[in-house]
């Protein structure tokens, strides 16, 4: 049966209303009905508009396919119990809105959601860190994540809160950039974490997918997969005929981001105006084919969340499918959190080192640090509550707060060796701590820091003076002796006290490396060539 004929077929639903504006008390009823209907549909249809390729897609075998069936058509109606994952989510300021109150109904195993992750580099960054601490926060609730890479959608551009058009990216940029991100988000969502913030006692969830977190015993799945699986196959006029028919053009105009552009100086192409078609019919495609039903992502999502919501609507005349955005992660004062002078903050350790992320997170003020506390980590509220009581008390030591946060950011992206990793350098490379240091260390942290080569000759016996302005770590000499006064030079964390030192045999580490300080965070590491 084609997909035409299949949309004409009778609804046993009950009468739909318009998505998000149904009454809250209809959804939670109808909600678990709806997901065994768009399994049934599912099943029935003998020939997909669209079908996952094997290729590139993280398979799902016929079992599985099964097993998400029996899932939704077994699905039962049920109150929200105290601790569901919205609850848990609005708790912690992770929620900027929902296109239903149902989601707070959905028990352990009901919901399949998935965030999207497009390959516009070969890291994701801090601005995606919300999406990933969402995605754990449904599987410790015992919900199956989906993480989508665009590798088809990442070839048009998002014009989400862009004021202009995304750089083109070459078919092979996109494509190692997609397998780089499938890499970093498989390590991030694939440790077994604590325990979740609210446990489940007594149930026993079977994970749909193998996963290396599926151990854990409340906490669901996560699956990764590329929409070029199903993209590649399909043609303009298939697109047109299939999908373009049932999306309104007012509707899409009416859209923040389309009308933001559209009255920008260089407005919108047709390209980037029909991208939320493309991520709605993603969303489309995957409740209809894996049983997906929750699409989360960014306050500037919400545009292309309800054009996916919509499109099921529409096309598969079936209520079921939900959207939740959290807010975007700004500072107090209003500005994104996650660049810094040097950029973005990369969560790959390969565009940056644990010890630089870490860093960038013990920075925090402490206006931010609490409310960062919440919505990055997995720290329960009343341990959080307790820190932010402790910050008022005399006796608080500074920075407290600020070092749990960057512990906790750090393991969860980095894991616990690179957590180790960059509490290591943290705590070698501060000025006068009694730590030793090997060249390794000082290495590790080269790319993150100023660094410079200079010959052996050029550096034995050489005034500290002189070094300290040659390698740029200081603009002058008379500049180099006002901080020795004042004691703040360092060479290799040690403070030097007089003008007069020269750099002898054993300050030069392991024979390869110098560390220069000029108070706590400027520093320049010098290899000896």
């Amino acid at each position: 049966m084609g997909l035409k004929a299949w949309v004409r077929q009778p609804s046993t639903r009950r009468k739909a209303l318009s998505g998000y504006h149904q009454r809250e008390a209809e959804k939670a009823r109808t909600m678990a009905a709806a997901m065994a209907t768009a399994a049934m549909a599912a099943a029935a249809s003998s020939r997909a508009f669209l079908r996952p390729h094997g290729r590139r897609l993280l398979p799902l075998t016929r079992p599985l396919r099964r097993r998400l069936s029996a899932t939704a058509a077994s699905a039962t109606v049920s109150t929200a119990a105290p601790g569901g994952v919205v609850d848990v989510l609005r708790e912690r300021g992770l929620v900027e809105a929902t296109t239903s109150e149902a989601l707070a109904a959905a028990r352990p195993g009901e919901l399949k959601v998935y965030c999207g992750f497009d390959p516009t580099a070969e890291s994701l960054h801090l601005g995606n860190l919300l999406g990933l601490v969402a995605l754990s926060w449904f599987r410790r609730c015992g919900h199956t994540a989906v993480a989508l890479v665009g590798g088809a959608t990442g070839r048009v551009g998002d014009p989400s809160g862009k004021s202009a058009e995304r750089p083109e990216l070459d078919v092979a940029a996109v494509e190692a950039n997609s397998d780089a991100i499938k890499s970093l988000v498989d390590q991030i969502l694939g440790r077994v974490p604590e325990p979740a913030h609210h446990s489940q006692p007594g149930t026993n969830q079977q994970p749909l997918v193998n996963s290396a977190a599926g151990s854990s015993a409340n906490m669901g799945s996560f699956v990764i997969l590329d929409n070029y699986d199903w993209w590649k196959d399909i043609t303009l006029l298939d697109f047109l005929k299939e999908v373009g028919r049932f999306a309104r053009v007012g509707t899409m105009i009416a859209k923040e981001s389309v009308k933001k552009r559209l009255a920008s100086e260089d407005g919108m192409s047709y390209t980037e105006f029909t991208y939320q078609l493309l991520q709605g019919y993603d969303f489309l495609h995957m409740f209809k084919n894996m049983g997906v039903n929750v699409q989360i992502g960014g306050s500037d999502q919400w545009g292309n969340i309800t054009a996916g919501t919509e499109l099921i609507r529409k096309i598969l005349q079936v209520e079921g499918a939900h959207g939740l955005t959290f807010p975007l992660l700004l500072k107090s004062d209003g500005t994104k959190f996650g660049k810094s002078e040097d950029g973005a903050i990369w969560l790959s350790s390969k565009m940056l080192s644990p010890y630089k992320f870490y860093q960038y997170f013990f920075a925090v003020p402490d206006v931010d640090v609490i409310r960062f506390m919440k919505i990055l980590t997995f720290v329960s509220l009343d341990e959080i509550q307790e820190l932010e009581e402790s910050m008022k008390k005399p006796s608080y030591v500074p920075n407290t707060a600020q070092k749990r946060l960057a512990e906790e950011v750090t393991r969860f992206v980095h894991g616990e060796e690179g957590l180790a990793e960059a509490l290591k350098a943290t705590e070698a490379l501060r000025p006068g701590a009694q730590t030793q240091l090997d060249a390794q260390t000082i290495e590790g942290i080269a790319d993150d820091v100023p660094s410079c080569s200079l010959a052996y000759d050029q550096v034995l016996k050489s005034p500290l003076i002189d070094l300290a302005v040659s390698t740029g770590l200081l603009t002058s000499k008379s500049a180099v002796k006002r901080l020795i006064k004042q004691g703040g030079l360092y060479l290799n964390n040690i403070r030097i006290d007089s003008e007069d030192k020269l750099v002898e045999e054993g300050d030069i580490v392991d024979g390869k490396v110098l560390l220069l300080s000029a108070g706590k965070k400027n520093k320049m590491v010098v290899r000896i060539s």
